[in-house]
């Protein structure tokens, strides 16, 4: 039985179901566990959460707490039914790239440890924790819906340790900025976002050997490999909750091609669901962009270019094309070279001109040094730069370069 109760009734023992009020303010990660850790309980009562439903068939009830407790559960109970019965749909007001990444650390913070939790459960063959899923696409839609871009690029900035577990933020957050990209319903935006968070699953069933390999797969490797999409679904359909359909299609068919040379069923064009070509691209997109075990990531315009040069075949072009909107000709964070010479990193996107972002001038080909940063909109009426091409960062000793248009020091991000 489900019963919601103050947080000053709440005692060891108890299994607790759900706290109450957003996932970002929760002092755990998790949302369902056994409250049997006297450092949990005291975490959890020093936090802003006030209520908490428990499981009284997992855990301790009320047993002798007295019916004034039992009372305040019901009229909390009640309070709950009229604020849902007058609530208004939630709104998420715009801001600007820099704003939202403050916010994108504590998301991407708490979005790994939900999904090294959900691999770990997955790998020992427990079922998926849907309902932690859910929390974690909730927070990243909200973050991509107030701006686009932010989490997108924070996510990028993972490690090779960490790529299996971010690869699938990064992917639900991509999912969603396409998504809304084409115009799909609310609904259709968390399917896809939630469709992108578990797309990789499968991974959790690959030996661990072959999926860390810091060098190429040989082609056994590769064909252990290829079984992950297959071994995804299995995992998903062992779960407690039911799963939106289109969750267990991308998980399946995230690898598909246009031409058929995809698996693990080699489709074709009409034959693969608009959700997995878009878990398609967005997939190859963090792919390529990201560090591995095996190699460094692709600056991100350098990647969009390479994209549409595979883009016949491989993706389809309505898809990728409203994809690339999505992200910008020139991502957040990527170098470019000005016709003045001088090298700049795009900050953010402007309302002009896909191919005139806002940049971050930082540094003199001409004289090989170190400019005061100046942020410039190249949409802008006045403006006199443009781009004259892209730059590969690698090629540079800018030790500080993801600092430079995100702001943040390694040590927050």
């Amino acid at each position: 039985m489900l019963k919601k109760i103050k947080l000053e009734h709440v005692v060891e023992g108890m299994y607790i179901r759900e706290l109450c009020g957003s996932w970002m303010e929760h002092p755990f990660w998790r949302t369902r566990f056994l409250l049997d850790d006297p450092k949990d309980l005291a975490t959890l009562r020093k936090s802003s959460i006030r209520e908490v439903w428990i499981d009284t068939a997992k855990g301790r009830d009320l047993e002798g707490a007295g019916e004034a407790v039992i009372q305040a559960t019901r009229e909390a109970e009640m309070q709950d039914s009229l604020q849902a019965a007058c609530a208004v749909e939630g709104h998420q007001e715009p801001v600007s790239t820099a704003e939202e990444l403050q916010r994108a650390v504590t998301i991407c913070r708490k979005s790994r440890q939900a999904m090294t939790s959900i691999f770990g459960e997955a790998r020992m063959g427990r079922t998926v924790d849907t309902e932690l899923a859910r929390k974690v696409v909730e927070e990243i839609t909200d973050s991509v819906t107030r701006n686009s871009r932010a989490l997108v690029s924070l996510a990028r900035l993972k490690n090779a340790d960490d790529y299996t577990y971010m690869h699938s933020v990064a992917v639900c957050a991509l999912m969603v900025a396409l998504a809304r990209e084409l115009g799909l319903a609310d609904e259709a935006v968390l399917a896809a976002g939630e469709a992108g968070l578990m797309h990789d699953i499968g991974k959790a069933a690959m030996p661990l050997e072959v999926l860390n390999k810091p060098g190429k797969l040989t082609d056994e490797e590769f064909a252990v490999m290829k079984r992950h999409p297959e071994e995804g679904r299995r995992i998903l359909q062992a779960a407690e909750d039911d799963l939106d359909p289109i969750t267990l299609d991308v998980c399946l068919h995230h690898h598909e091609k246009m031409d058929g040379s995809g698996y693990p069923e080699g489709l074709t064009g009409d034959q693969i669901t608009l959700y997995a070509k878009m878990g398609a691209v967005c997939d190859v997109y963090d792919a390529i962009t990201s560090n591995r075990p095996y190699k460094a990531g692709w600056d991100p315009g350098d990647s969009i270019r390479r994209m549409a040069e595979w883009a016949n075949g491989h993706f389809d072009p309505t898809v990728f094309q409203a994809f690339v909107k999505s992200l910008g000709i020139y991502p957040v964070g990527s170098l470019v070279r000005l016709e003045s010479g001088r090298l700049a990193v795009v900050v953010d996107q402007s309302a002009g001109s896909l191919l005139k972002p806002v940049v971050k001038i930082f540094y003199s080909t001409s004289s090989g040094c170190r400019i005061p940063p100046r942020v410039v909109d190249l949409s802008a009426v006045h403006n006199k730069e443009a781009i004259a091409g892209r730059e590969d960062p690698s090629v540079w000793p800018f030790a500080d370069f993801d600092e430079l248009w995100s702001g943040l020091p390694a040590d927050r991000r």
